[in-house]
């Protein structure tokens, strides 16, 4: 299967059946139907399934072609599950075989290593002829002791043993299990129709993101450019909201494009690099880097033609922006300067020169023809630099203006201005100067409303507002709304989230005091109008039907440093785990010839209040009893095996035995990166039975989370399991190579200082959450919304809780078996930020309704269905499978695959894909 095949099997689900139409007789073929059978029955297994269509056209195709399509559709399937690779765990027999007592088991291993001889009886046994050494570290090995049926490693050192060597033997075969197919979701397959449209349509969808995008997409971008129409650039929206992906489509289409759309992008250029930073993220790609800037690729040589076009993008930007914004990222100008030679068309480029000649305080003085050139356009843009002269010494010490010395440009920045207005306490020109940049003024509210303080909003600050928040960017306009959430409540920490290419952080004492209650309701409703408005100019629906669950997902503003995973879940997520069943996490990984890689998943528990009180690690290997068991520690992953850990947690008894929290941990133990790695994912899927029933296979259909482990780190802790509720919040950040948490042991403080940091970050409501800007297009979209209530009525935020207009919320009775529907329409008078607010608080409803009541749906279509029948509706739901309507056109989004997915009519978008109008 071709790269872009995969790339659309991954989003889109769809399959290409390339082949034309057999007869009907071919069709009923007994080879065809037995093909088609076998191929179903596998992805079943991997927890995929054809839909109708797709099934007519592969048994349409013939047996050669049937054979080819599900050849490369199981391959690519398998390796986005990880189950192309081979998951042997140290203990064969894991979990059942994992010894009771590793600390007994370690004292075995040292006594066998230090007095282990060749041609003498067994150290530990004394039998005689059974020592011998294993490949490839050369061990002294007992084959009475030690189980070769059981071991994939050498039980001394635990390294990989050579596939060929005789201690290895065939595992013996476990007793018969009746193995129960988890009841996860179906991702449904559907037949794609043309590769160029569906590309494109993906494509689009990136493109209008109004977030940064992940690794993945980024990737997947890449890929689609590469199909898109030739011969132009018609195709490429007029605005590309963010200016990372701008750059990224502009420098990848200039370095690998044809001539016709190579020209084509030059010829549009001064169109779309609108600040300097967009010329520099533009080099950036051209010369094979990201266009984020975090580490700098070798810089490519720029042809003279372009590098003059791009020197009169410079040069047409307002000086005093483009002085600055050569300072933003001084190391990465320098470089990038001596690819332009600014100061070579000095004539043609005056503007671009100076802002050059200020980043490098060039001397001007001496200079000739360029220093005077310099010094006349400097008098133009007093606001933007000015010119520095530094006198000379005295041979006694007294200083000479004028006596020979240096004359430089420096720069005169906004930033340096607003800083210094702070400092002086000039909070009105701080906020006259910020106004003029939205986005900005946005990031600091807070700031500034502590500066003013006062339990009214500052009238220059509301006027500020009033007229910048229009043109602020979505991800500076959510971030403020939802640090505002909480702000008016007493707290003791904060978390940061410093820029980079892994997600790491760091939490602080928070030392700001909070602000009035009346001050952040004002002000957050402005925020929130400004939200409603702009989706409000977006095309209409007839219908919205909400699931409350999207509450536990925040809104994905802040996706660049994201793990590329199975499921693309926001940081700070909190995913429900099911009931009665055993979490196994996974970690598989491959070492790079030559270099031994050592990774090590551990996993350390905490009491209620984050006092660790166990592990379950190569030093732990069993957590009271079967409450945790660790399937053993390989220290090498030679290719093309590699290696494979798991750990099993029996989420009840682990709570039962006083553990709060449960938070895994991956490390390099012998701090190899991650990145020099060809090969390393983890994950965790969901098995069923008693430690004695189970087995150490990978089973890809109960894979619920496959995440990558790269960047420049070694160590990752990518989530915390709430044993007491059943969820687990999806973290996704990395920690410092010297905190410590390589020996969970003696420093599992450290790590549970970060996860408490962060459980209070992400589960104390400062966020928007996607519940939230569901609520905000359907109450902006249309004037009628359906909200499907889970049985147990405690779904979403107003569980349990009063509705917006403060009578009891329907949260405090319990929904009926199967459910409620809950409708919500606009009243008479009711502006659309008040309808909005009544959503999200889960308000008392307008009417209420058992959910397919009457018989008019199906229960394989959700207990909403018959209320989006052929309507054009917006659907956003967690699980895919809540809702399936027939003949409905509009939008969905789902977290989760389901059979949603079959539905052609609505148009899929992912998270980011839902604050694209905000842009």
């Amino acid at each position: 299967m071709s790269t872009l095949h995969a790339v659309l099997l991954r989003r889109a689900r769809t399959v290409y059946v390339d082949h034309e139409p057999s007869p009907p007789a071919a069709v009923s073929a007994p080879a065809v139907a037995a093909g088609l059978t076998a191929l179903e029955g596998e992805l079943l297994d991997r927890g995929h399934a054809l839909t109708e269509p797709l099934r007519t056209a592969l048994a349409g195709a013939g047996a050669r072609a049937l054979a080819d399509t599900g050849r490369g559709l199981l391959h690519a399937i398998d390796a986005q599950l990880g189950a192309d690779r081979t998951h042997m765990p140290l203990f064969r027999g894991f979990p059942r075989s994992v010894p009771e007592d590793t600390d007994a088991l370690f004292v075995d291993r040292v006594f066998s290593l230090l007095l282990q001889r060749p041609r003498q009886p067994c150290v530990l046994c004394g039998t005689v002829g059974a020592v011998l050494p294993v490949a490839p570290c050369a061990h002294l090995v007992c084959r009475s002791c030690w189980d070769g049926a059981d071991y994939t490693g050498c039980p001394l050192c635990h390294r990989r043993v050579d596939r060929t060597d005789p201690f290895l033997r065939p595992a013996r075969p476990a007793g018969a299990v009746a193995r129960s197919h988890p009841d996860e979701p179906l991702r449904l397959l559907v037949l794609g129709t043309s590769r160029t449209a569906d590309a494109a349509a993906e494509l689009a969808g990136l493109l209008a993101r109004a977030t940064p995008l992940s690794p993945r997409d980024r990737d997947d971008v890449k890929v689609l450019l590469a199909h898109a129409e030739p011969g132009g650039l018609d195709w490429l929206p007029a605005d590309m909201p963010v200016r990372e992906t701008r750059a990224l489509v502009l420098g990848t289409l200039l370095r690998d494009g044809g001539p016709t759309t190579v020209a084509a992008v030059r010829e549009r250029l001064p169109e779309l690099l609108t600040t300097a930073t967009d010329v520099l993220r533009l080099l950036w790609v051209w010369s094979g880097g990201e266009a984020d800037l975090l580490s700098p690729p070798r810089l490519r040589g720029v042809p003279r033609g372009l590098r003059r076009e791009l020197l009169a993008v410079l040069d047409g930007l307002a000086t005093p922006s483009l002085v600055e914004d050569l300072l933003r990222h001084p190391e990465a100008w320098k470089r990038a300067a001596e690819l332009l030679h600014p100061f070579e068309g000095h004539a043609r480029h005056p503007r671009a020169a100076l802002a050059f000649a200020a980043l490098r305080g060039t001397e001007v003085s001496g200079a000739g023809a360029l220093g005077e050139a310099l010094l006349r356009t400097a008098a133009e843009y007093p606001e933007a630099v000015a010119v520095r002269a530094d006198s000379c010494e005295a041979a006694d010490g007294a200083r000479q203006p004028g006596s020979g010395g240096s004359v430089r440009i420096v720069a005169r920045t906004w930033a340096g201005r607003v800083e210094e207005a702070l400092r002086r306490g000039d909070a009105a020109g701080a906020v006259a100067l910020l106004a003029r940049r939205p986005g900005e003024l946005v990031r600091r509210l807070d700031q500034l409303l502590r500066v003013y303080g006062g339990e009214e909003l500052a009238p220059e600050l509301g006027a500020a507002l009033e007229h910048g928040l229009p043109k602020a960017g979505p991800g500076p306009l959510l971030g403020a709304l939802g640090a505002l959430r909480g702000r008016h409540l007493p707290s003791s920490r904060r978390v940061f989230f410093p820029r980079g290419r892994v997600g790491r952080a760091r939490g602080v004492d928070d030392v700001r005091p909070p602000l009035p209650a009346a001050l952040v309701a004002r002000v957050a409703g402005l925020l929130e109008a400004e939200v409603v408005r702009r989706l409000g100019a977006a095309s209409r629906y007839e219908l919205a039907v909400l699931d409350p669950g999207l509450a536990s997902l925040p809104a994905p503003f802040a996706e660049r440093s994201s793990a590329t995973s199975l499921v693309a879940v926001p940081r700070g997520s909190e995913l429900r785990l099911p009931e009665g069943r055993v979490l196994r996490l996974f970690l598989h990984w491959m070492e790079p010839e030559g270099t031994r890689v050592d990774l090590d998943l551990s996993v350390a528990f905490f009491d209620e209040d984050w006092r660790a009180i166990g592990l379950c690690d190569y030093t732990r290997l069993r957590y009271r009893g079967d409450a945790a068991v660790h399937s053993g520690d390989l220290t090498s992953a030679p290719p093309p095996d590699g290696a494979t850990e798991y750990v099993d947690l029996d989420l009840t008894a682990l709570a039962e035995a006083g553990a709060r929290y449960a938070v895994p941990v991956v490390f390099s133990f012998n701090d190899v990166p991650f990145d020099e790695l060809p090969d390393a994912f983890a994950g965790f899927m969901t098995v069923s039975g008693p430690a004695e029933a189970r087995d150490a296979s990978y089973d890809p259909r109960a894979v619920r989370q496959r995440f990558d482990l790269a960047g420049e780190s070694r160590i990752c802790a990518p989530m915390i399991v709430d044993l007491a509720d059943g969820r687990a919040l999806w973290t996704d950040v990395h920690l410092p190579g010297d905190s410590g948490v390589h020996d969970l042991g003696r420093h599992g403080d450290v790590l549970g200082a970060l996860a408490r940091d962060l459980w209070g970050h992400f589960t104390g409501g400062a966020r928007v959450t996607l519940w939230d800007v569901a609520c905000w297009h359907a109450a902006a979209r249309c004037d009628e919304t359906v909200v499907v209530r889970c049985a147990s009525g405690a779904d979403g935020p107003g569980a349990g809780g009063t509705g917006a207009d403060g009578a009891d919320g329907p949260g405090t009775d319990s929904a009926p078996p199967g459910g409620e529907l809950w409708r919500y329409r606009r009243r008479d008078g009711e502006g659309v930020a008040a309808f909005a607010a009544r959503l999200r608080a889960l308000g008392a409803p307008d009417s209420r309704e058992a959910a397919g009541s009457a018989g008019r749906t199906a229960p394989a279509r959700g207990p909403a269905a018959h209320v989006a029948d052929g309507r054009r509706v917006f659907l956003a739901f967690v699980e895919g499978d809540e809702l399936s309507p027939v003949g409905a056109t509009g939008t969905v989004y789902r977290l989760f695959p389901g059979a949603v997915d079959a539905c052609a009519g609505p148009e899929r978008v992912t998270a980011g894909g839902l604050l694209a109008e905000l842009a």
